[in-house]
């Protein structure tokens, strides 16, 4: 794929992405003139193929009521799904399932990384109060024999 059809589709999925209540999402109908389907009955064969594949993964995607659809908001799941079950034959679809597959790939890595952060942080706080504790004891006259043991007994418990 020509790096510049890559630049202009990631640069369309990008401005299309609407955020409401911190999710993110995208309209079915850009999304249908993006991955190039010209009728919305075509592209609807897809929506319904990723309804079926998030019903088959055991996901909730709605309340089942049924009724004519103008329009469908898109989570990233959603449109990950759409992209695998559609030709990768046309570049658009190729495209989108590498943007998908690499965006949640982004989104993992970011959460592990506030994860990792968070630990530090914590390990930073026990560090800071057995520093304070130490102090404490030291300066209540504790000896090194007396603080080793009641570091090991903190340690065991």
């Amino acid at each position: 794929m020509k790096k510049g059809l890559i630049n202009e589709l990631f640069l369309k999925f990008e401005q299309v992405k609407q955020i409401q209540n911190n999710l993110e999402f995208w309209s079915a109908r850009d999304m249908q003139e993006i991955l190039g389907y010209a009728q919305w009955k075509n592209f609807e064969k897809v929506i319904d193929k990723a309804k079926t594949a998030c019903l088959n993964a055991g996901v909730e995607i709605g309340s089942g009521v049924s009724r004519e659809i103008q329009d469908v908001a898109l989570t990233r799941y959603a449109c990950y799904l759409i992209a695998q079950n559609d030709d990768a034959s046309k570049a658009q679809i190729a495209f989108s399932q590498t943007y998908f597959a690499v965006q949640t790939r982004k989104q993992e890595i970011i959460e592990q990384r506030l994860i990792d952060l968070a630990r530090v942080s914590t390990r930073e706080k026990l560090s800071r109060s057995e520093r304070k504790l130490s102090g404490i004891l030291f300066e209540r006259g504790v000896d090194d024999k007396v603080f080793a043991i009641i570091h090991s007994k903190g340690r065991l418990n």
